[in-house]
């Protein structure tokens, strides 16, 4: 029998005491962080227990309520760090190459557990949505408020 801990309870050791030093304390605190994060509360209460891994939609937002970067969550999910650094684009590997889905870069980068090739095609979908946003967002275009609100 091994002693090593589940990624959930992994996950658990660095979004509880994240949560916690947010605010999310008390009475009414898991629904809190489910109504912001846009999660079950049964399934924020499971994940702060170390029973259970949210789905990778829930990375993005419980990354940014909480304040633990992505990349913390994707490696207490178990994935080797060097696997989430992104590759230098002048990388002699990389010239001339043609484009490769997110199972091969798994596979190239030596993830082969289907929850890891899962989570990166995940991350890499969201990413490129992301960046498609920021592309078409217009200048001045704030999302916070007007220009009092950024002042």
């Amino acid at each position: 029998m091994t002693d090593a801990p589940t990624r959930a309870r992994r996950f658990a050791d660095i979004v509880a005491p994240a949560a916690q030093r947010a605010g999310y304390t008390g009475h009414g605190s898991n629904a809190r962080l489910a109504r912001d994060t846009g999660m079950s509360e049964s399934s924020v209460s499971r994940m702060l227990k170390g029973q259970a891994v949210p789905e990778l939609k829930f990375f993005a937002p419980l990354s940014e309520v909480v304040g633990v970067a992505v990349i913390d969550l994707l490696e207490a999910m178990g994935l080797p760090p060097q696997s989430l650094q992104p590759l230098s684009e002048t990388t002699p590997s990389q010239v001339g190459s043609r484009s490769i889905s997110p199972e091969e870069a798994a596979a190239r980068l030596g993830i082969t557990d289907p929850v890891g090739v899962h989570m990166l095609a995940a991350t890499i979908e969201r990413l490129r949505r992301l960046q498609e946003q920021s592309d078409n967002d217009q200048p001045g275009d704030d999302e916070r408020g007007g220009t009092a609100a950024q002042m």
